[in-house]
């Protein structure tokens, strides 16, 4: 068998009640949702019983979503199921700090938590939008994008580049979309994520890792960096670029599921809310298995299919 990756789940992937069963089932998950909990009140019960508009909110899914991946993660690495390499969606790339060891858990939670209230202030300065574009030729896209005056932001898969932009250019944007008849899917997500539109927020982030609250450890986990899909830097600063630079760059979701290929990877196991990354392997590689472990009957099937 070859190796075994985590990717960890992203913004747009929430739902109210994420994270429940196995909060209640691994007490070690149970235990970290309570220090959580601890270090931002409120957390649990918007996971469990928010709103899905409450959950929309970049300061709440982020930390929210946040927990529901290292639940996964935890219950998995409980039963044994170790990474040799992880890769997290954005936000989720916060978690991957953790599961790789870069980060405590309780650090990159409070991590999470300041990213999430940095960009809910950035998106509240200009309002936008993302879009999932399908099935147009990847050129012909970005010529588009630059007319237009908007980003193509996540290559996620092959025929799949979410672009992001102001809502005015979006809603254009998507207008012609409709002229060339091609179609596209609008994220329910709460700005206008891994554009310059988020400058404010990557420099916030900077300061906030720049100033000692964080203790970067070595791991032997592989985590693959969103803005390049290649594994972390080994220098702090390094590491402090790559993980503020990301919230206002693109991030590689396919260069990255190519590159864990390349290096010997043949098992996906998704970790959080939902099935999107699952979907994007599949239609990335072939022959390879793929699981996802967000609630108790998947993390049943999960292990069961790892036998």
């Amino acid at each position: 068998m070859g190796k075994i990756s985590f990717l960890l789940a992203g913004q747009g992937s929430q739902y109210p009640g994420m994270g429940k069963e196995l909060y209640e089932d691994i007490p070690e998950a149970g235990s970290f949702f309570d220090k959580a909990e601890a270090l931002r009140p409120g957390t649990l019960k918007q996971m469990f019983e928010g709103s899905e508009e409450e959950l929309k909110k970049t300061v709440n899914t982020q930390p929210c979503v946040f927990l529901a991946d290292m639940a996964a993660a935890i219950a998995l690495e409980k039963e044994g199921i170790i990474p040799d390499a992880v890769a997290g969606f954005s936000l989720g790339e916060i978690a991957g700090l953790a599961v790789s060891g870069l980060l405590t858990g309780e650090e990159a939670f409070k991590l999470v938590t300041v990213r999430g209230s940095l960009m809910q202030t950035a998106a509240e300065k200009v309002k936008g939008k993302m879009a999932a574009v399908l099935r147009m030729d990847k050129d012909e896209l970005e010529d588009v994008c630059r007319e237009a005056g908007v980003y193509p932001v996540n290559y996620n898969c092959p025929g799949q580049i979410v672009v992001s932009g102001s809502e005015e250019k979006m809603d254009a944007f998507c207008e012609e979309l409709g002229k060339r008849k091609v179609r596209f899917v609008n994220l329910p997500v709460g700005g206008a994520f891994h554009t310059p539109f988020m400058e404010s927020a990557s420099e916030g982030l900077e300061k906030e890792l720049s100033e000692g609250r964080y203790a970067f450890a070595d791991t032997e986990r592989i985590l693959y960096s969103d803005l390049n899909a290649l594994p972390y830097p080994a220098g702090n600063e390094e590491r402090i670029k790559a993980i503020s630079k990301q919230v206002s760059g693109s991030v590689m979701w396919e260069d990255i599921i190519k590159n864990m290929a390349e290096d010997g990877v043949d098992t996906f196991i998704e970790c959080g809310p939902g099935n999107t990354l699952s979907g994007f392997v599949k239609r990335t590689l072939k022959d390879v298995r793929i699981f996802n472990v967000s609630d108790r009957e998947s993390l049943k099937n999960t292990l069961e299919g790892l036998k």
